[in-house]
């Protein structure tokens, strides 16, 4: 194996995983056949990867494909990467754990694949960024990614001449004239801790560095610094949802918007499947969060939802990049799209869902910055550090509590990471 920086990791999973040698990947099959599994982590998309496993197996002789789309996948693979049961490619999102990946070396480099032309530059730049140190080489292939801001009523916006607001300023300008409309501007589904990190999430890529963590990391700031004023106007959203926003989940959020309780939603694209399942015709359009006093600094909230990367040491990259060049055809990722109302990930002429027409030119400009809690480690539960502040109203405290964990939960990585800079 490579160097073991993954001794550093802040999970012990990830660390053995990083102190094993990757075994057998592209192994050949009693008939001559190139195996190639695939292990990826959205179980929701399992019907559209067990037809592109078929359609691949019917026009390919030389290579078998198996792909699995198993409950808790992140799960299963640091089990097997821990018992060196290593799948010849995995399908993962943009965040910590692939972050762990990473720096653990036991994924491949792929720069040399000849697809990677033909990704959106914006999310290769993202999958940059998320490397816990900087690492020579690119290690995933972007996919399809989602998009979080506020979606809306279209509809009910066009019935009382609504118009999307471009600053913070403007969006509680809005809120007010929807108020005096005798409709709630928000709902929210705060009941489910994870949903109150959509609207952080939104409004942290305008307030926020994009590398806040990553400073934090080295320390040249404090999270105290760099989100009170985030922490201060996400408290200002509260009086324009409903009075207890915490006795909602998020499948009673998405009834209620669906069925024009709210006349907005923040939450990401994600959302839309479940919200037109209540509501098959409800005439939904998204818009980017504004957060400042700028319309210029606006910033589309985007990460990779999916992307594929190759473990280290396979033995038939030629298979796996026939595979990847698969799935990455043009028609296979449309079918995607539709399946999951998802942005594609790499350049081209796609058809991207009607609710996503007020990002699209956020899209295509590559105007996007990734989600902030794509880069906390998960033992250390901001959705529910959040919750508790939006129910206290206590922004000292939460800014103090954040500091204090961030160093608890990351002293590994923050001692790898300032040694790396001092050496650098």
């Amino acid at each position: 194996m490579k160097g073991k920086r993954a001794k550093y990791l802040g999970t012990a999973l990830c660390c053995a995983a990083a102190a094993l040698s990757v075994q057998g990947c592209g192994n050949s099959s009693a008939d001559g056949k190139v195996e190639i599994e695939i292990v990826q982590y959205k179980p929701e998309a399992a019907n559209y990867f067990k037809t592109v496993e078929e359609e691949f197996n019917a026009t390919h002789d030389n290579i078998h494909l198996t792909i699995s789309s198993p409950n808790d996948a992140m799960t299963i693979l640091k089990t097997r990467f821990i018992r060196e049961d290593y799948p010849d490619i995995i399908g993962i999102g943009g965040d910590i754990n692939y972050s762990y990946f990473v720096d653990a070396q036991i994924l491949e480099n792929v720069a040399d694949y000849e697809g990677m032309k033909d990704i959106n530059q914006g999310y290769l730049e993202i999958a940059e960024s998320l490397e816990l140190i900087p690492t020579e080489g690119t290690y995933i292939v972007p996919y399809v990614a989602n998009a979080a801001g506020i979606l809306y009523n279209r509809d009910m916006f066009a019935e009382h001449g609504w118009q999307i607001p471009e600053t913070w300023s403007e969006m509680l300008q809005l809120c007010d004239a929807i108020k005096e409309e005798g409709i709630l501007p928000f709902y929210f589904g705060f009941k489910d801790t994870w949903t109150c990190l959509a609207p952080w999430n939104a409004m942290a890529v305008e307030l926020a560095p994009s590398d806040t963590a990553k400073q934090v990391n080295r320390g040249q700031t404090t999270f105290t610094d760099q989100y009170r004023e985030l922490a201060e106007k996400y408290m200002d959203l509260l009086p324009y949802g409903p009075e207890d926003p915490f006795a909602y989940g998020y499948n009673d959020a998405c009834t209620a918007f669906a069925r024009g309780e709210s006349a907005m939603y923040p939450i990401g694209s994600y959302a839309t499947p479940q919200i037109l399942s209540v509501n098959p015709d409800l005439n939904i359009d998204s818009f980017v969060m504004p957060a400042g006093d700028s319309s210029e600094d606006r910033t589309l909230n985007s990460g990779i939802d999916l992307g594929f990367c190759v473990m280290d040491g396979c033995e038939n990259k030629e298979a796996a990049y026939e595979v990847l060049n698969f799935l990455y055809q043009d028609e296979n990722i449309q079918k995607y799209i539709d399946d999951q109302n998802a942005v594609p990930c790499k350049n081209g002429d796609f058809k991207l869902a009607s609710m996503l027409d007020g990002m699209l030119e956020f899209i295509q400009s590559g105007n996007m910055t990734d989600y902030q809690d794509h880069y906390y480690p998960s033992e250390m539960s901001v959705d529910a550090l959040l919750q508790t502040f939006l129910i206290e109203k206590d922004v000292d405290g939460f800014l103090k509590t954040f500091d204090t964990n961030w160093q608890r939960y990351n002293r590994d990585i923050i001692r790898m990471v300032q040694e790396y800079e001092s050496s650098h």
